[in-house]
């Protein structure tokens, strides 16, 4: 049978609610047991598909084509493992699939409520989540804040499972911020104390807590929390501030935080496996030399909307070691930049990431053709890929009157077009290409060269496509389309092999890099941009 562990928040939102449970996840992995991880939102939307990047970061996609909260992007990180459709949960995907129920007559004509109705939909999903992972334990995280209104189903559900459960199989852990008062130089631990009321108010007593803190607690507030939240005192566990978050897991195992939810579950305390973690975190503190790289996008405003992205670099920096300083460019505001060497003058390396809609997209393109005219190292995901190849048929090929019915429908030649199968969509959540497909590799490129296999898979997340009718006049001009899914006949990856490194691809690949190990594409790119003079 499963354990199950949940983190809970208070006091503020943004403490790191997901990096704490990705770091408890690892260190349960590390000691030999099979873990999965999920993240509960309260908001009412399905899923963050169409919510604005710029307020809610980056959406990011599962293999099996789920549109997620961010966090599942640390969740994967951390834990190298491929989460699914199970692994994030809203409410408005507990409403919908009740209401969906009482349409169907499935509750014989009961008064749909609360509770049972929408509570027992949620433990159905932490069950499912568990069942279907077939893991020792699943850790879920809770989005919001203790005391938030739409919050209350969600906790009072997890209530009835620890009553289901029992203590030995239920671990509840409580991230709360203990703030520095400037002036009194104390820390204040109060209001820790009234989140755990607040929490204890709905019937749960966490079974431990994670403070939030600028520095290590004394003994003297452990006894305090411990004799005011009813919490051990071995159990109040230090999330002080740190640079590299990578340590994070580690300053947990210092404090024993696996151990003491084993102990709980009453499952054997193995040896942990951490020289590899200990490894990565020794050479992120150790990072001898630097490069800037220009991250040219029109969400830059909130870094979040390019998690991913900048971790990827950040990956393979690591591989190379040196320290990836992101040059965030606003694709908008370059638009109306007259110079462009000002603004590229320390970059080795240009990427231009995904996005919707036209607003910033000629600042994309004039990106574009500064990388590919100045010959400096280029990546292109998604919406990158799709306007180095409007750059090319402009300025190489030129076509006139060339660009994507996304942006100018009646445009001449619409070299990006929707999809055949979106072409009748109306709905525009969840519809998009998503998630993992496959992708046959060309022999001799530069693709090829990074992956060192025949067929990949990677994730997807796209509305349009490049048009194969322009595929012959732009190879006469030297581009090359490296990869294809072959079901599709879809272009995914385009190159230029007559510069030291453009390289574009139609899907994410963002989305499978790990700090171990990071993605083929950002490895060779970021090769390219150190040796890049």
């Amino acid at each position: 049978m499963a354990k199950y562990v949940f983190v809970t928040g208070g006091v503020v939102s943004g403490l790191g609610k997901g990096i704490t449970a990705s770091s408890i996840a690892l260190l349960l992995k590390s000691r030999g047991y099979k873990v999965f991880m999920q993240k509960f939102d309260p908001y009412i939307n399905v899923d963050p598909g169409t919510m604005n990047p710029i307020q809610h970061g980056e959406v990011f996609v599962t293999y099996d084509g789920c549109e997620t909260d961010l966090d599942l992007g640390h969740y994967e990180r951390y834990i190298d493992e491929e989460l699914n459709y199970t692994s994030n949960i809203t409410s408005g995907k507990i409403y919908k699939s009740v209401i969906d129920k009482e349409r169907h007559g499935d509750y014989l004509g009961a008064t749909v409520q609360m509770v049972p109705h929408i509570t027992n939909e949620i433990k159905n999903k932490v069950y499912e989540a568990s069942n279907s992972s077939g893991a020792d334990i699943v850790i879920t995280e809770i989005g919001g804040t203790v005391g938030d209104i739409e919050s209350n189903t969600f906790l009072e559900a997890l209530r009835q499972i620890q009553y289901e459960q029992g203590s030995s199989n239920t671990f509840f852990i409580h991230c709360t911020l203990i703030p520095y008062i400037f002036g009194s130089n104390e820390l204040k631990t109060k209001p820790t104390q009234n989140s755990v009321r607040d929490l204890r108010n709905l019937g749960i007593r966490p079974d431990a807590l994670v403070c939030r803190t600028p520095f290590e607690t004394n003994d003297h507030i452990k006894d305090k929390l411990s004799m005011f939240c009813s919490v051990p005192k071995e159990n109040v566990i230090d999330s002080v501030d740190v640079n590299n978050v990578y340590e994070i897991p580690l300053k947990y195992y210092d404090q024993k935080i696996d151990e003491i939810i084993l102990k709980q579950f009453g499952l054997e305390v193995k040896p942990a496996k951490l020289d590899y973690w200990k490894k990565l975190v020794k050479t992120v503190d150790n990072l001898k030399d630097s490069i800037e790289i220009a991250l040219v996008g029109k969400y830059v405003e909130l870094h979040d909307a390019y998690l991913s992205v900048a971790e990827s670099l950040r990956h393979a920096g690591y591989k190379y070691n040196v320290k990836i300083d992101i040059n965030w460019v606003d694709s908008e505001q370059l638009e109306k930049e007259k110079d462009l060497d000002k603004v590229f003058k320390n970059t080795k390396g240009i990427l231009v990431p995904g996005g919707f809609g036209s607003r910033g997209i000629e600042g994309k393109i004039m990106a574009i053709n500064y990388a590919r005219c100045h010959d400096i190292p280029f990546l292109g995901i998604c919406l990158g890929m799709q306007l180095a190849v409007i750059e090319f048929a402009r300025n190489v090929c030129g076509i006139d009157d060339v660009s994507s019915t996304e942006f100018d429908p009646t445009c001449k030649n619409p070299i990006i077009d929707l999809m055949a199968d979106q072409k009748s969509i109306v709905n525009m959540g969840g519809t998009l290409r998503l998630g993992n497909y496959e992708c046959t590799l060309k022999k001799d490129t530069l693709a090829y060269n990074d992956y060192k296999v025949d067929k990949i898979l990677e994730r997807h997340r796209h509305r349009y496509e490049f048009n194969n009718k322009y595929k012959s006049i732009l190879e006469e001009k030297g581009m090359v389309f490296s990869g294809i899914n072959e079901k599709a006949n879809l272009v995914e990856i385009i190159e230029l092999p007559n510069l030291k490194h453009f390289i574009a691809s139609q899907f994410h690949p963002e989305f499978k890099s790990r700090p171990t190990r990071p993605h083929p594409l950002f490895d060779s790119f970021i090769k390219a941009s150190k040796e890049n003079k």
